[in-house]
């Protein structure tokens, strides 16, 4: 069981939620499931939209805590963040220059690598430089390099929007343009055969802990958009079913990543456990989902505490300048 929030003090908690992103409907069931756990602790909270008078309230209101549910660029891509920290109110999450290294899968990658851990072979192609020297060629040179199958995703998005398996050069021109819908890079990353793992780590102030890793298994085969938001489209497994060292290491990883990218109170790192046992970095997220079939959530059922325990845990632990 986690440790959790200790018995408050009255703390007022602003909850944002929505915004203007592909992902603004996951925002705010997130924003509404985070506000209802909080409340259930004990805590005073409102949610909010990011509007042209959230300042204003800001100054009137006087939060004691500000909690971004904004999931996409309006909340991952640390300009929000940049803006709530010049209000003077502590906030849960990452801060923004950790947010800005983080929401950007290009620059995680190689700043995970730096650290040690693995990360799948990619290339990184803006769209300027995919047009400007000839696509066919330069799509040619890629799947020599990598071989197939890839992966395409663009370098900044989330929700497994516009990502696409690909398993031949013919495909792989259709899901370079499926990713420039959503970000002007994309990644094309070598695609690893195993099992999808999603760890959360969170930190209310004594240093971070992963939580039971969260096993993926989408009834389709695939964990795109629609089944992270669908109840009954992917099965999932809480302890993932992993051989305890490999757990164990995959635990390890999770939290060097999280250390590795600077993030504060929570995070979720998704990774693949290949068939050696090994764990491959993929990405992490700033503002994991945390809806009713969001990985964070079950993974704190799991221990055994509520989430308003812990959210509260949380949100104290930005109060206090820790985590």
């Amino acid at each position: 069981m986690i440790p959790g929030a200790k018995k408050p003090d009255h703390i007022k908690i602003l909850v944002l939620a929505g915004g203007i992103s592909h992902e603004r409907d996951i925002s705010l069931k997130s924003g509404r499931r985070v506000a209802d756990a909080l409340i259930a602790a004990g805590a005073e909270v409102v949610i909010r939209e990011p509007d042209e008078k959230l300042f204003d309230y800001i100054a009137q209101e006087a939060p004691h805590v500000i909690w971004p549910t904004l999931h996409g660029a309006s909340g991952e891509d640390g300009a929000l963040r940049d803006i709530l920290t010049l209000s003077g109110v502590p906030y849960v999450g990452a801060s923004a220059d950790s947010a800005r290294l983080a929401w950007d899968k290009s620059i995680a990658k190689i700043l995970v690598q730096r650290a040690g851990i693995q990360t799948p072979p990619s290339v990184t192609l803006p769209k300027e430089t995919f047009r400007e020297l000839n696509a066919e060629t330069v799509l040619r040179q890629v799947s020599n390099s990598l071989a197939f199958p890839v992966v395409v995703k663009p370098a900044r998005s989330g929700s497994a929007q516009g990502v696409t398996i690909v398993h031949d050069l013919p495909a792989l021109s259709r899901a370079m343009v499926d990713a420039y819908v959503y970000c002007d890079v994309a990644i094309i990353e070598k695609f690893v055969e195993g099992t999808e793992l999603a760890i959360s780590v969170i930190n209310e102030g004594a240093g971070p802990i992963s939580l039971p890793a969260v096993e993926i298994e989408p009834t389709n085969g695939k964990f795109g958009y629609e089944q992270r938001i669908v109840a009954g489209e992917t099965n999932y497994y809480v302890p993932a079913r992993l051989e305890n060292k490999v757990a164990a290491n995959a635990a390890a990883m999770a939290i060097s990543a999280h250390e590795a990218l600077g993030l504060r109170h929570l995070s979720r790192i998704d990774m693949i456990i290949d068939a050696q046992g090994v764990a491959w970095f993929l990405e992490a997220n700033v503002v994991p989902g945390l809806t009713e079939t969001s990985l964070l959530p079950q993974a704190i059922v799991a221990t055994g505490s509520t989430l308003g325990q812990v959210y509260l845990g949380l949100a104290q632990a930005a109060l206090r300048g820790r985590g």
